[in-house]
């Protein structure tokens, strides 16, 4: 069975599957304002930033952030990279659509509006993954390549990891043509003589398939387009809408298990 992100207020949600252990995972709502200094009204990004991660603890300026290229780009993080793309577009880590780290006190952050975000965190070793995740990178496998990073780096077993689901445009809404049956043959619905993909299903049938367990993955089950008056999405609001913030950060002070 599938857990739900936990509402902690009115302007964001936070996702934490072991409680006490100093981890933040959370994303932002439209609420709160465009988080992007590259698409959208980006005047008051920073302060957006600023006010939505100093209520998760967290100082706006040490963020790491990549520009994303819709590729499966794995990087992983060290406290050489603090504050990449904390104040500038082009001060982010070149080509990357996922981070991974385990450096305590060092946030990572992807951005999005329809596309997918998953958190991952493995609490023995103590590491942590944060993907940005549309169709091109779902078809270039970046659920798998992210957790191969991580276990190759962190020495850990796909069966310790938790993984979670943010908002992204679902499989309700998110149309696309009949030759993306070539690109994902056993993951296109039909309905109504259309086409549809689910970005979610697909990436956790991966994420099964490497080991992890189904009671360990958690989604946020929001489609961002369904609910566009909480959050941005490019298919509603085309190119120029905003971008929400999904972010992940561990502790120094952090207990080991769940």
């Amino acid at each position: 069975m599938q857990r739900h992100f936990p509402l902690v207020n009115k302007e964001y949600y936070l996702f934490n599957p072991c409680p006490g252990q100093g981890l933040v995972c959370a994303f932002s709502r439209r609420a709160l304002g465009n988080m992007s200094l590259s698409y959208g009204d980006t005047r008051d990004s920073l302060e957006n930033r600023k006010d939505f991660l100093k209520e998760l603890g967290i100082d706006y300026r040490d963020l790491v952030c990549s520009r994303q290229v819709h590729s499966s780009q794995i990087r992983y993080v060290t406290e050489k990279d603090r504050a990449q793309g904390a104040l500038s577009y082009q001060g982010a880590i070149a080509d990357t659509d996922a981070l991974i780290s385990d450096k305590k006190n060092l946030p990572l952050a992807v951005f999005t509006a329809d596309c997918l975000s998953i958190f991952l965190y493995e609490p023995n070793r103590q590491g942590i993954g944060l993907v940005h995740a549309g169709w091109r990178s779902t078809q270039e496998n970046i659920t798998t390549k992210a957790i191969q990073s991580m276990r190759e780096r962190f020495n850990i077993q796909a069966g310790d990891l938790y993984l979670g689901f943010g908002p992204a445009i679902r499989g309700c809404c998110y149309e696309v043509g009949e030759e993306f049956g070539d690109l994902f043959p056993h993951a296109l619905i039909q309905r109504g003589g259309r086409y549809y993909l689910d970005l979610v299903k697909i990436n956790k049938k991966e994420a099964l398939s490497l080991g992890v367990k189904d009671t360990n993955i958690f989604d946020s089950n929001i489609c961002t387009s369904c609910q566009n008056d909480e959050f941005f999405s490019y298919r509603k609001e085309g190119a120029g809408c905003g971008r929400i913030m999904s972010v992940m950060a561990m502790a120094k002070m952090i207990f080991k298990g769940c």
